[in-house]
């Protein structure tokens, strides 16, 4: 059962695998250099069915699922909205498609209340939207352009919003390594059919198309090294997250990855020197307001 004091708990393991996804997914850029989109999902879980068949000895891990029907059904929920997320790509503004994506604490609130009848305060409320109006701050003007396309992006957000109270109300009892192998059990096969795809009918894309569309490659040392950072990275960063949303309602959780985008600017600025603008800090101090308040809430 979740116990609703252990928020503060949820909050440190969902910025620690907000601290981590932003320093790997800065180096994405170096990996879409070389490889497309279905080899990078296909190699990474590749590397992490390694680094997680090495660690059952050593740790004694059972990663047999109670319920396989629920953890593939999971699985299958955030996997497409991986592919939601990173296909929109192709097509849309990286701040649109964040956008989008991050809407999942708007639908998790909205799932939770009309299909699970969970009363929300207005504490919650008001957290997601305030939240959400950091993220509009920090992702600029280019954020709240609507077009039909759009919906792909939050699809996305839907989808993952729906994968993240599934690990309360679908897998109860699981634990945060099943959980987790499964998800990338899941990216590979949906990288490794994507590039078999591609490899029978070869397409050939320009701009950000070239990474959904690039067919098999030979990556280089560098580029396979930063592919096994994002593989280790990934496998203990989604293990955090996917124990705090264990520790706490999703409602709360949910709040909490918005600390991804101030997390992914501030490796930004150590590594690229890209500085955020007086915009960009007003949008992640709402963001900090809103996980504060959900913590004091929920103590």
């Amino acid at each position: 059962m979740t116990d609703k004091n252990h928020t503060a708990q949820a909050a440190a393991a969902i910025s620690a695998y907000a601290l981590i996804i932003g320093f790997t997914d800065n180096y994405v850029r170096v990996i879409a250099s070389e490889i497309g989109l279905w080899q990078f999902h296909l190699t990474r879980s590749l590397m992490v069915a390694g680094l997680l068949l090495a660690s059952v000895p050593l740790f004694r891990l059972d990663l047999r699922p109670r319920n396989f029907r629920a953890v593939a059904a999971r699985s299958v929920v955030h996997g497409v909205a991986m592919l939601c997320y990173f296909g929109s790509l192709g097509f849309l503004p990286v701040p649109q498609v964040a956008a989008g994506l991050f809407t999942a604490p708007i639908f998790v609130l909205l799932i939770t209340r009309f299909v699970y009848g969970e009363r929300i305060g207005l504490v919650r409320i008001l957290a997601v939207a305030v939240g959400f109006a950091g993220i509009l701050l920090v992702l600029g003007p280019e954020a709240a352009r609507i077009g039909p396309a759009a919906a792909i992006p939050v699809l996305g957000g839907a989808l993952y919003a729906l994968g993240n109270i599934a690990t309360q109300r679908w897998c109860p009892g699981e634990g945060a390594v099943t959980l987790t192998a499964g998800f990338f059990a899941m990216l590979g096969l949906l990288g490794g059919g994507g590039l078999l795809l591609l490899a029978l009918f070869p397409m050939a894309g320009e701009g950000p198309l070239t990474f959904i569309l690039r067919g098999p490659a030979l990556p280089s040392g560098t580029v396979l090294f930063w592919v096994f950072a994002q593989a280790l990275g990934s496998l203990v960063a989604v293990s955090l997250m996917v124990r705090g949303y264990q520790l706490t309602d999703a409602t709360r959780a949910a709040v909490f990855e918005y600390v991804v985008l101030p997390a992914a600017a501030l490796w930004g600025f150590l590594l690229w020197d890209e500085v955020p603008g007086l915009r960009e800090w007003a949008g992640m101090g709402l963001i900090w307001l809103a996980g504060l308040a959900i913590v004091a809430r929920g103590r």
